[in-house]
């Protein structure tokens, strides 16, 4: 660009000609300056991607139009490499992270949820004459342990038998009936399991093996173990390194939801040593009322009544109350490992915070979408179907999701969110990532992982400890081979590509 700035009219006064060259001067210094800051500046948008990467996809069978990427320090108000960023894409579970940004933020990051217990008639002489209410306001970590000690807490507040029902209140929740196994076709695995108001123990049971090598036998047992759940063992221990015994292992279920049956077959390896699995078997009401029968006897308590749903009677008397761990905790294990259904709690709890209970799906989605346009953030493209990135319609950009990302480093609650992030190479999702990669220990990541999806999402520490947010979407058939794309990406922006690679 050429500037020209004409002399002044020799006919002007000596005054007028000083201000004349005075501001000609200074728009030269203002164009000049702006020169300079466009030269140094990178670029929006590169025009390609930087080589590593497009070797990674080339290899993987992965084409250019299928990767959508952002990249931008934590202090930069524009990014280094945004391509195809405008798109919207399937997330897969990098959609947590909009979940959990956004509950740290309405809820705080001390917020815990309530279990209650009440009394539905009068207490005497250690017998209840009523029933027994539990209700729930959507706890994502009501655990077996958590159970005992609730119980432990009735029999201390001098409730022995129960003459009425148990009768388990999950109306703070209002969910459409969930086929677990609709989404893909494996109903028994935990992460299809459906939210409930009353979640207990994720609606889950573990199975653990633990080989016995003098024998040949493989010792296999449930905890918590609920009278509806029949286990067969047909396991045999043998010789064997461990990173092989799954294709060797069997485990068939049948199931009604009210009764199951689990039969293991096949030969464990002993080089495993104790190993355990988590099957979601049973329905949540199902699994709740046999757990408490057998905690309740062993508490030394008789239920006399059957088990219900219901609702908390108005004359009901309030026994004793469960609080559960703190919000930062509970977005730390939806983070780092990746929990669905724990996921799928909190995104209702927000729609129930910001419309009133029953939450929906439908309401839950409104809260969020009002809390980002609060903060002025625009993402027409975003569809939430659960929150959790388990689903097959749920969209958003890589632009915006960094967007966000470059919002929660300057968040009140950033240390909470960051830490919650499964650090590369070390833990959560990203234990077995870039383990021998420069990388290593130097991105806080969380991961996305559907049939035709792989995502990654967070921030990556480069050489000189720049920070920058790192959102990468693939959405394509051939996905499943798309790991070493994701490291080649972190590993290009935590090596300094960047700086000399921009176009």
């Amino acid at each position: 660009m050429r500037l020209s700035f004409s002399d002044p009219p020799a006919s002007a006064s000596i005054a007028l000609r000083r201000h004349w060259c005075l501001t000609a001067k200074l728009w030269r210094m203002l164009v000049c300056g702006l020169l300079v800051t466009l030269a140094v500046t990178p670029p929006a948008s590169a025009s390609h991607l930087p080589p590593p990467i497009q070797q990674a996809l080339a290899t993987a069978g992965i084409p250019e139009e299928s990767i959508a990427l952002f990249v931008q320090p934590v202090n930069s108000p524009a990014p280094l490499l945004a391509w195809n960023a405008e798109a919207p894409m399937n997330p897969a579970s990098t959609m947590k992270l909009v979940t959990t940004l956004a509950a740290l933020e309405l809820l705080g990051p001390a917020y815990t949820w309530k279990t209650e217990v009440y009394a539905g008639g009068p207490v005497a002489d250690d017998v209840l004459h009523g029933a027994l209410v539990i209700k729930g306001y959507g706890d994502p970590k009501f655990t077996l342990e958590r159970l005992w000690l609730l119980l432990r807490e009735v029999r201390a507040r001098g409730v022995r038998i129960i003459q009425g029902d148990l009768v388990l209140d999950r109306t703070y929740f209002a969910v459409p009936p969930l086929d677990p196994g609709a989404f893909d076709g494996e109903p028994y695995r935990p992460y299809n399991a459906g939210p409930d108001a009353l979640l207990f123990n994720f609606n889950a049971v573990r199975v653990s093996f633990v080989p016995e090598p003098a024998s040949g036998r493989v010792r296999v047992y449930a905890e918590p173990r609920p009278a509806g759940l029949e286990i067969e063992n047909r396991l045999r221990s043998g010789p064997g390194p461990c990173h092989d015994w799954e294709p060797r292992f069997h485990a068939t279920v049948a199931s009604d939801w009210q009764r199951a049956r689990i039969v293991f077959d096949g030969r464990y390896p002993e080089g495993c040593g104790e190993k355990s699995e988590s099957f979601s078997v049973l329905a949540n009401s199902q699994l709740f009322g046999d757990v408490f029968r057998q905690l309740w006897a062993e508490l030394g308590g008789r239920l006399e009544g059957g088990v219900r749903e219901g609702q908390v009677p108005d004359e009901a008397q309030l026994i004793v109350a469960s609080k559960s761990p703190p919000l930062a905790e509970i977005v730390r294990d939806i983070n780092k490992f990746s929990n669905n259904v724990m996921a799928r709690q909190l995104f209702l709890t927000l729609g129930a915070h910001g419309f009133g209970p029953p939450a929906t799906p439908e309401t839950a989605a409104r809260a969020i979408k009002a809390w980002l346009w609060q903060n002025r953030l625009d993402f027409p493209e975003l569809v939430l179907e659960n929150g959790a990135g388990l689903s097959r319609i749920e969209r958003v950009s890589a632009r915006h999701l960094g967007e966000l990302l470059t919002r929660a480093w300057n968040s009140p609650t950033m240390p909470e969110f960051v830490a919650s992030l499964p650090l590369a190479g070390v833990d959560g999702t990203l234990k077995k990532y870039m383990r021998a990669n420069s990388a290593h220990g130097q991105a806080h990541l969380k991961t996305g992982y559907l049939e035709g999806v792989r995502a990654i999402a967070g921030y990556v520490r480069d050489s000189t400890g720049q920070r920058h947010v790192v959102v990468c979407f693939i959405n394509h058939p051939n996905a499943g081979r798309a790991r070493p794309v994701m490291e080649a990406v972190v590993q290009w922006v935590h090596e300094g590509g960047h700086r000399c690679c921009a176009d």
